[in-house]
Parts: structure tokens; sequence; C-alpha cells
């Protein structure tokens, strides 16, 4: 069948690029940089490699030690498309000039269209893209020209006058880009000639007959937080090695209002035997005090692992299985090069040596909403598919500053009214997620004409589509206002309350 290769160089982005091209219906497979000249020829083996995509990344091109490809790629003999990255490589490794833009651009930004051809054929002369990077391409060789600029960026696209080799400063795999996946289909249709011809296995069979291998007759026990992901997982193994499955839902205190009451019921209805821990105590001890986010998630990372320990020993399991996904270890900086956004408690945040045979991780290459088509093929109610995701370090990362008791019930308090109100409206289907964040700043306000000196409370209320990128919700203010109210008359603590109108990036979509 015909293929796209995407180089990786440690983008963000790099699994959404291939993500959208199999979502044209044409097989993708990503490779390290360092590996492509032999993972190329391998991989022409088994199937008809059209064209190649250069991924974004964090580097420099012209710092030592930047990664770059270990064969000249752009001799390849095929199409090849660099993005932010990739573009400046393809125009550094050309004899072009690349050095610092005189304005960063983060987010969407209009480029202006000069030569609608190629990957660009059948755009408009604006077109609102979205933008990630600091450098630009400021001269490229005379084999090139420019077919886009935007304010900051003198050479936003270019194309090699006479081979199908192109470079775009923005992303065309994420949503913000208008007509992105446009770009992306002229390039596997139109420039690498493309066939539509993959047709993915199905990803239950393949997941539950790789549990089986691993696990065989042994015991395996799943980290449960009652979440979409780790549900989707508990219930995937569960059908791969039924008896020889014991789900541990750690409660640690820092779940949101109602949610340690209803996992036993929830996994009850899916048939996982279910073991609950009540480690409230043990996690506030540890977390007493710590006000640095990445460490309150070692902290987070190494308890919950030290309880899972516990109960493998007392019932004999040998292996632990996650519900980690993409975007979970994407953040984690788990690929070389690629840049540490913040440790995830089950990915970064796990110790070095664990008394696990193995640690199996099922969806790890799936998006959160990819995960959600997969729980409903399993059966699993809707109640679960559609709930918000939540931080495995709960409520400690929503929580700024050194962790206490009265904090996390403010918070917790303050989430339940922000939930309350916004499902209430009728906006939870369009939403991708909204809580409450307790802030480290305090502020004068006025309660029963006294003087008082409380909280600040934050709302983050958001819209994506796999939690990679982000656009804050354009939130109607009679609901802001009915929040607002509750949270300073319910909770004496809480003084001012703020909303958070930060798109991701420049920020994350948890603040910590």
């Amino acid at each position: 069948m015909d293929g796209i290769l995407i180089v990786d160089f440690g983008g963000q982005y790099c699994h959404l690029i291939g993500r959208r091209i199999r979502q044209l219906g044409v097989y993708s497979e990503i490779i390290p940089y360092d590996l492509a000249g032999e993972q190329t020829v391998s991989s022409k083996r088994k199937l008809k490699v059209k064209g190649t995509i250069l991924s974004g990344g964090p580097s420099r091109v012209y710092d030592d030690g930047a990664p770059k490809s270990s064969v000249d790629v752009l001799a390849l003999g095929m199409p090849i498309m660099g993005l932010c990255y990739g573009h400046q490589l393809i125009a550094f490794l050309s004899g072009g000039r690349v050095g610092v833009g005189q304005k960063k651009e983060y987010g969407t930004t209009r480029a202006t269209i000069t030569k609608p051809i190629g990957v660009l054929r059948g755009m408009r002369k604006h077109e609102k893209v979205w933008m990630s990077h600091g450098d630009v391409v400021l001269e490229i060789p005379q084999e090139y020209e420019v077919l886009a600029y935007t304010e900051n960026c003198p050479v936003a696209a270019f194309k090699h006058r006479d081979k199908p080799i192109y470079g775009l400063q923005w992303h065309p795999e994420v949503i913000h880009t208008e007509r992105g996946m446009e770009t992306l289909r002229n390039f596997v249709f139109y420039v690498c000639k493309c066939k539509a011809n993959y047709r993915p296995t199905d990803f239950l069979t393949n997941a539950s007959r790789r549990i089986r291998q691993i696990v065989g007759c042994k015991k395996a026990i799943i980290a449960l937080s009652g979440g979409i992901d780790s549900s989707t997982a508990a219930v995937l193994a569960a059908k791969a090695i039924g008896a020889n499955l014991t789900a541990v839902f750690v409660d640690h205190g820092l779940m949101r209002a109602g949610e340690p009451e209803s996992i036993p019921t929830t996994l009850q209805e899916l048939k996982v035997k279910l073991i609950v821990m009540d480690a409230k105590k043990r996690f506030l001890k540890r977390l007493r005090g710590i006000s640095d986010p990445e460490q309150k998630r070692r902290i987070v990372g190494k308890e919950f692992i030290k309880v899972f320990e516990g109960v493998a020993e007392d019932i004999g399991a040998e292996y632990l299985i996650q519900g980690t996904i993409y975007p979970d270890r994407i953040e984690s900086g788990a690929r070389k090069h690629s840049e540490k956004i913040k440790t995830h408690h089950n990915v970064g945040g796990l110790p070095t040596k664990v008394k696990f045979k193995a640690i199996l991780e099922p969806l790890s290459d799936l998006y959160k909403d990819e995960v959600r088509k997969v729980a409903d093929r399993l059966g699993i109610p809707k109640e679960v598919i559609q709930r918000q995701p939540f931080p495995g370090p709960g409520l400690s990362v929503r929580v700024m500053g050194s962790v206490t008791q009265e904090k996390i019930d403010v918070v917790r308090k303050a989430d339940e009214i922000v939930t309350g109100e916004i499902e209430k409206s009728g906006l939870r289907g369009k939403l991708w997620q909204y809580f409450a964040v307790l802030t480290d700043t305090k502020s004068t306000g006025i309660k029963g004409d006294s003087r008082a000196y409380g909280y600040t409370v934050a709302i983050r209320a958001v819209e994506s589509l796999e939690a990679m990128t982000a656009k804050y919700t354009n939130m109607p203010y009679r609901i802001l206002e009915r929040i607002s109210t509750r949270i300073t008359n319910e909770i004496p603590q809480v003084t001012r309350v703020v909303y958070d109108v930060t798109n991701k990036p420049p920020a994350t979509i948890e603040w910590e």
C-alpha cells in the first residue's frame, strides 16, 4: 500500500501529522531522524513510500548538536514537505539563511499566499494559519521560490522550482489552521500521487493479542482512576486476560466531588474486578509543603507505584497496565530531542526502578478522541466516555503553591460549582474541559459589610479535539457571573474569581 514517512525531530505535533495522514486513508509511519536512512529503506520494502514529511521540533537548525537526518533527505528522490523546524532545515541544508525573527509567532496569524501552487493549490490570497516559532527563513537559494509570507515571516512557504520539495513555517496538522487538511491532502494526493488504500487493522484485536502475549497466564493489575483512559484500558485488558486482571483504584484524596463514590459502581457495571485503596493520608502527608508542580507529579507517581506494588505483592500480580495516552508521553518528553513540557505522573513521574516485569500501555499511541471511539465499541457507559480529562495528580496540580487539606477542599467545591453550572447550561458536549484552579494569590474583598482577605479562583474552559492544542471558550457572561456569584457566596475563603482567556499554546490546558 502507499505510505508517507514522517521524520521525527522532536516536535510536539509529529504524531498528529501521522494521524492526519491516516485520516485521509493513507498509511503513515513515524521514524526517528537519526535512523531515517535505515528505516526509509526498510519501509520501502513493505510499502510504497510516496513522500516524506519533516516534522517540527524545539531545536534551532544552526545550533551545535541540532538534529539533522542521518541521510540527505533532499536527495531521496521523492516529494518532501518540511513543517516549522523541517521547513527551516530544508532551507538551511539547501544553502539558505535562517535566523531569529523580529517577532515570535505563537498562535493563529494571517498568511498571504502569493503563489497558490503545489501543496497550496486552491488556497485563498489570505489564509488563517497556526504558528509556533521564534526563528524564520530569511533567504532561500535561487532554485527555490517563495509561495507565502506573513507580517513577521518573509518566507512562510516555499517550493523548489524543479523538484517536489516544499516548506511551510506553519502547522497544517493542527485544527487552528483553517485549511490545514486541504494542504495535507494536496501533498498526499496531488504531489505524492498516493492512493487512499490504507485499511487499518482492528485496534482492539491487536491490543488484546499483545496483552495476552505478554501477560500470558500470569496476573496483572491495572491502575484505575475512573477516567476514560484507564477505564478503557481496564475493559480492554479484562477482555484479553479475564480473571487474571485486577483493577486498583487508589483514593488519594485529590479527586473531584463524588468521584470516589461513583467509580466502584461504574466498574461493577463493566464487570471488572476491583480493589479500592484508601491512601488519602499518605498522599497528603507526602505533598505537604510542596509547591513545585514537577515535584508534586513525581511524588504522586512514586506513591502510586508504591501502592500498586503492595497490592501486586499481596495478590501475586507481575504486570502493571496503565491508561497512558499519546499526549501524556509527548508532553513528558518521551522521545529524543522532544521538549519536556511537564511530567505526567504515569510517564516521567514514575520511579526508575519498579517491581513489575513490565508496564503495559495499550492506549499509548492514541489521542483522547480516539480512545473515546474505542470505549464506545467496548460498550463503556456514556457518562464515562464523556467524562472530562482529569490529571493523575488530581487536585494537587489545581492548587497553586503548597498543598493543604483546606486548599483541596476549596478547589474541589469551586470545581463542583463550575462543572455544575456549565453542564446545566447545556455546554457539556461542546467543551473539551472546564474546571477551577485555586491560585496562590490573595486579594481584598467585602463580605457582609466587612473587609475580607481571601483566595482568587481562576476558571478554565477550553475547546479541543486531541488536547495537543486548545482554544479558550468564549463563555457567555451570564454563566460566568452565575459561577462567580456562587463561588464567592458559597466558599468563605474566596473573594475573587477570574477567567482564563489563554490558548494552548502558549499555555497548557492545566495550570501546573
